[in-house]
């Protein structure tokens, strides 16, 4: 007998193969069956006319705060997703000191427009360096799995001070405390570095953020602890000023280190060929990949924020208790380019039973992703 078994659902297992209709059973901590008509389950969930899929993994988030104190990680619980990486955009909250934590949280606003007060109100800065940071998630309970990345701002803001924010060049002492500070948060687990260097990221103030016009040196200096380590990828937000340098730089720091460097491939109104341009640059071989150069689509409106009322549905959906065995993922060094690790049954669990209270309770966007 299974311990669970999921009936009647339109199965998509992420083998690239067409939908096909079946059970999926669960026996302890493995998926032990998928397809056809299983026998008696423990528990049994009635999946007709909804999708059942492996948990998503969702690469480009901003939990850095929210990982503190919601431990549920809502809504993209609610959407089957079961691994969830913030860090991203240059933004977080480690590593830092003591004078500084006002100033990323005001970034993080910015850039995010996460409230202000609610990251106050969350945050209980019991860290300092990113290690501390990544203890600190993992003190706390999380309903799903969860991988951070070291920021650029923090980073910056903590080894230049004032002068970060002057958007002052950095020294070759400044550089080398950087790289050395993002070998360390490698080697605690981090997935990887990311930054920002466009003008759609601002404070609060309207200023733009301390890594906006960061040298190319500094870039290919901090990226250069991912070489060392072995591990992780180089992600970046980009207005591509200098089309060809820019990619220049890329392109060199893929090739020394061995290591992915990925960039948003965003579109302007004033520019709307730029995205093309960006891609033709790149190659025609998969389109940058065989030079380790990724872009990758950042397909979504302008952002907004959630306000604090949520529908009854949604809060039904919120109710369930994180289980054990969801972790903060750490990326172990020498892991190549895998670093995402397979996610156990638990999360297949998790993400059919968000899914199902989702679809169901709502009757929305029934057996669609």
């Amino acid at each position: 007998m299974h311990d669970i078994v999921i009936r009647g659902g339109s199965i998509v297992d992420g083998t690239g193969k067409s939908r096909f209709t079946g059970d999926v059973g669960i026996s302890g901590d493995q998926i032990s069956e998928v397809g056809g008509k299983l026998g008696p389950g423990r528990r049994e969930m009635d999946a007709s006319g909804l999708l059942v899929t492996p948990g998503w993994v969702d690469v480009h988030t901003h939990y850095d705060g929210q990982a503190m104190w919601d431990p549920m990680l809502s809504p993209s619980c609610w959407h089957g997703v079961t691994t969830t990486m913030f860090g991203n955009c240059g933004v977080g909250f480690a590593p830092v000191r003591a004078e500084h934590r006002g100033a990323l949280m005001d970034l993080m606003e910015g850039v995010e427009e996460i409230p202000g007060v609610v990251l106050s109100d969350g945050l209980t800065w019991e860290w300092e360096s990113f290690p501390d940071f990544l203890d600190a998630l993992e003190r706390r309970p999380h309903a799903i799995d969860i991988a951070a990345q070291i920021a650029h701002l923090p980073l910056r803001v903590y080894v230049m001070g004032d002068r970060a924010v002057r958007f002052e060049q950095a020294r070759p002492d400044d550089i080398a405390q950087m790289r050395r500070l993002t070998v360390e948060a490698l080697r605690a687990g981090a997935f990887g570095f990311t930054t920002s260097r466009t003008d759609s990221h601002k404070t609060t103030t309207g200023d733009m953020v301390p890594s906006r016009y960061a040298g190319s040196e500094e870039l290919v200096g901090i990226g250069s602890a991912l070489g060392e380590v072995a591990a992780g990828a180089f992600g970046m937000n980009s207005d591509f000023d200098d089309e060809a340098a820019e990619l220049a730089w890329m392109t060199k720091l893929a090739k020394s280190t061995g290591r992915p460097v990925w960039f948003l491939l965003t579109d302007r109104y004033d520019d709307p060929e730029r995205w093309r341009r960006a891609l033709d640059r790149l190659g025609p071989r998969s389109r940058g990949c065989t030079r380790g150069v990724l872009p990758g689509d950042d397909a979504k409106p302008g952002g907004f924020e959630l306000g604090a009322r949520r529908l009854r549905c949604q809060q039904k959906a919120d109710a369930r208790l994180p289980r054990p065995g969801h972790r903060v993922m750490r990326l172990p060094a020498g892991t190549g380019d895998h670093f995402l690790q397979r996610q156990p049954a638990s999360g297949f669990e998790d993400a059919v039973h968000f899914r199902i209270k989702a679809i169901t309770i709502g009757n929305i966007h029934r057996g669609v992703l």
